[in-house]
């Protein structure tokens, strides 16, 4: 066995070669082996793609189940008749703040032309007026975007959302006017037309 001395750095063994077992220094630590983790990564990703397929699959056949078995018909929605909104509108409109407080009444006027996709409103008591595109129907319900085309005053909201939807006894449409005024108050107006 090697001395202590004899293993210090320049010290030689009978051959000419360093005695000394380290050759050099490094201040990192030795690459690990892969060959493990390598495994386990690749069982890992056949088991998620084997559950990823699974999943799919059990989907797939619940969808299909659901649209042949019939039973879910009387949860579908139909769209509602664009008829039922064409023509000619007119009521008062209640409006609160986001605190449900008063704001204000006034009278507005709808139009919605025949497909019920374009209309016009005048709000009488603000003096203003604007168009409306339908932007969403939702059940029974469509929504209207709302573009301010007059305001003389400068009371109006430049832009706003207007829901409307058939009275449950068939007498009219209920209206919800809802908007952001240019201070960022949410105000929301309700009422009947008829």
């Amino acid at each position: 066995m090697d001395t202590a001395a004899e293993l210090r750095a320049g010290a030689e063994d009978g051959q000419g070669k360093s005695a000394t077992p380290v050759r050099q220094m490094s201040l990192w630590p030795p690459p690990r082996a892969t060959r493990y983790r390598d495994k386990r990564r690749r069982q890992f990703t056949k088991v998620t793609v084997a559950a990823a397929v699974l999943l799919l699959l059990g989907g797939g056949g619940f969808a299909a189940w659901a649209y042949l078995d019939g039973s879910g018909d009387d949860a579908v929605t139909t769209a509602p008749d664009p008829d039922a909104f064409v023509g000619s509108w007119s009521g008062s409109m209640s409006q609160v703040d986001t605190d449900g407080e008063p704001v204000a009444e006034w009278e507005a006027e709808v139009r919605i032309e025949e497909g019920a996709e374009r209309g016009s409103t005048v709000w009488s008591t603000f003096s203003c007026s604007g168009t409306l595109e339908l932007s969403a129907r939702d059940g029974d319900r469509l929504v209207y975007s709302y573009t301010e085309i007059s305001d003389p005053e400068d009371r109006c909201v430049d832009e706003s959302e207007l829901t409307l939807w058939p009275v449950s006894d068939g007498g009219g449409l209920n209206a919800e006017w809802s908007s952001v005024t240019r201070e960022g108050t949410r105000m929301v107006s309700t009422g009947t037309l008829d």
